[in-house]
């Protein structure tokens, strides 16, 4: 058989004309060399020799000098054997030569199957992209001109990355409010927008009741998926990121798959009226409660921002810190608090939350720091009936709510929306 990878080649047929001279040799040498021509001497032969620790495998292989020598099938390997170093993009191949290709298995050390398929030529070509770091082992069956089955066996590593990037998906499961997005979290950017294309080219979603949506980058490390409209209330979604062995900067990969899936719970969406100082809370379109709040006071960073927000999370206790937003201690307008019921809308820090200390100011003026002040009954119940995902609008301030400083998805109009893709 003759083994070739990449490059290079193993050539273990011997040709009939070396053959023919093999004999006259012998017929020379007489009784010592008839010794040598029997089964012992023919397991040390050039076909099994020369072939290495990558010979195939024939039937046969001890056969008296008698017996004409089969003609095993000769394939061509890419990556080559011992390969090290091999891009996740590498395209794994095997063609035969002569013969017949039969079945092809590619199998990382973990045990890791990639998928493969033979085309229109006649080339095994591996379908699937290859794991940074990974050890893959390659067993190729054929059978030659002349009937004789073997098997040819070829090892390889892949590129082990300067650094290997990570992502999130969320919401991790459970059920979530009508305005919350699908979000890739990446803990570092996707370079370029040719990266970022390929990424959201291989995202999978699926959408039950189908909904009209689409793919965007909020920036280069958040890609979220948003319906054109909220979700209906009831939708089941599943979300396959099969990114494995993509690049996403410079010496930086991608090693892992990830998949999610979430319900769509009731819809609550509620606006607060910062001129009013009130929120009005609706529950699939009927106003449920109506609240006292005290906003942000003036100034540029106390404003509390307008626009469309979503609740990221919920905490029953948490403590709020002005050096998170930049507020040192020791500075005018410092301070550090601990708050209850409190439901996160931005990560510039703005919450609502209980706050007993301004009741008296709820309902009639504006003195926080841009959090949604509640009284402690009223920021219980909120809590008690929200969910991560809902919506909460903003109206009567002069500071806009940036995208960025949240799940700002809202923020866009559809068309708008879907021109944030890096494949439009």
């Amino acid at each position: 058989m003759k083994l070739v990878f990449g490059w290079e080649s193993v050539n273990v047929v011997i040709s009939t004309m070396q053959r023919r001279a093999a004999l006259a040799a012998a017929l020379l040498a007489g009784a010592a060399l008839v010794s040598a021509c029997g089964p012992a001497g023919g397991a040390s032969g050039p076909a099994a020799g020369g072939a290495g620790t990558h010979a195939a495998a024939t039937p046969g292989g001890g056969a008296s000098s008698t017996t004409q020598q089969a003609a095993p099938a000769q394939l061509s390997v890419s990556p080559a054997d011992a390969a090290t170093g091999v891009l996740p993009t590498a395209p794994v191949t095997v063609r035969a030569e002569s013969g017949t290709l039969g079945s092809v298995t590619l199998k990382a050390t973990d045990g890791e199957t990639v998928d493969g398929a033979v085309g229109a030529d006649g080339t095994w070509k591996a379908s699937g992209r290859l794991t940074p770091g990974t050890a893959y082992t390659l067993t190729a069956k054929a059978t030659g001109p002349d009937g004789t089955p073997s098997t040819v066996t070829s090892s390889f590593t892949t590129l082990r990355p300067a650094v290997t990037a990570t992502y999130g998906l969320i919401p991790g499961g459970g059920t979530v409010g009508v305005g919350m997005p699908v979000s890739v979290q990446f803990d570092s950017p996707v370079a370029t927008k040719t990266e970022r294309a390929q990424v959201e080219k291989l995202m999978r979603i699926s959408v039950s009741p189908k909904q009209e949506g689409a793919w965007g980058w909020l920036d280069n490390r958040q890609l979220m998926w948003r319906p054109k409209s909220y979700w209906l209330p009831g939708t089941h979604v599943t979300v396959t990121a099969p990114l494995h062995g993509v690049q996403t900067g410079e010496g930086k990969w991608v090693a892992a798959d990830h998949t999610t899936s979430f319900t769509v719970g009731s819809s609550m969406v509620s606006t607060v009226d910062m001129n009013a100082h009130t929120m009005t809370v609706r529950q699939n379109g009927a106003v449920l409660r109506t609240f006292k709040v005290s906003t942000g006071r003036p100034g540029p960073k106390t404003e509390t921002r307008y626009g469309t927000k979503v609740i990221i999370s919920r905490d029953g206790d948490v403590t709020m810190d002005s050096t998170t937003i930049g507020i040192p201690k020791g500075k005018p307008g410092y301070y550090k608090i601990d708050t209850k019921w409190a439901m996160r809308l931005t990560w510039t820090g703005e919450f609502v939350h209980s706050a007993p200390w301004s009741v008296g100011a709820q309902g009639n003026a504006n003195v926080s720091h841009g959090c949604t002040n509640m009284a402690p009954a009223d920021a219980q119940w909120m809590f008690e009936h929200s969910k991560v995902g809902d919506v909460v609008k903003f109206t009567g301030s002069n500071r806009p709510f940036q995208p960025t400083e949240g799940y700002g998805i809202w923020m866009y109009s559809f068309s708008q929306w879907k021109a944030q893709s890096a494949l439009a």
